[in-house]
């Protein structure tokens, strides 16, 4: 008896077109593709948040070289993904105009709200984006190492302007925990939508 599978056996079955992918499964390029345009334009959304912040709260607050650290440390991840965007000619997301408005809106309305709210702001996001970057970096493979280790870089940056905002108040302002579920909440969306759309 020969130790060879039948063709009615699944193990000779082959996989969707031979590439070992189910049907459903996304290849290496789609992934990267995702990957990269969620990156970006989840940098774009923070560097527009902390240009709301800033707009309103302007040079008149004690947290405003706080606001432009965070920010210019933001832009630099944006140029970073804009130069990959490049590079390997990805798609920007479609919502990019959407982020533009929304993301100026939500760091203006939170700093209406007072300085705490926008540290709260800045606490929601990165909290969002940590376990984000998290994911990534797990799936990304040892091909990758390059990219893989930009967004370790970034996530930990990410993370100083969440214990940034921790310590200057975020968990003191109005309505905190509802206020954070909802900035989370709505991360976690943008995140979705812009990995597909």
């Amino acid at each position: 008896m020969s130790d060879t599978p039948s063709p009615e056996t699944p193990a000779a079955a082959p996989r969707r077109g031979g590439h070992g992918r189910l049907p459903g499964e996304r290849g290496p390029r789609e992934t990267l593709e995702r990957l990269i345009r969620v990156d970006q334009a989840g940098e774009y959304g923070a560097v527009r948040i902390y240009e709301g912040q800033m707009a309103v709260l302007g040079r008149r607050t004690a947290n405003a070289a706080v606001l432009k650290h965070m920010r210019d440390q933001e832009q630099v991840h944006l140029d970073t993904f804009n130069g990959l965007v490049r590079k390997h000619r990805v798609r920007p997301t479609a919502m990019t105009p959407v982020w533009h408005v929304m993301g100026f809106a939500l760091g203006a309305g939170t700093a209406l709200m007072g300085e705490k709210a926008a540290m709260a702001c800045t606490v929601a996001v990165e909290e969002a984006i940590d376990g984000h970057y998290a994911r990534q970096a797990e799936e990304l493979g040892e091909d990758q190492a390059d990219l893989r280790e930009t967004i370790l870089r970034f996530r930990e940056e990410e993370l100083e302007h969440r214990d940034i905002g921790l310590r200057n108040g975020a968990e003191e302002a109005p309505g905190y925990p509802l206020l954070s579920r909802a900035i989370k909440g709505g991360s976690r969306l943008a995140i979705w939508i812009s990995e597909r759309l």
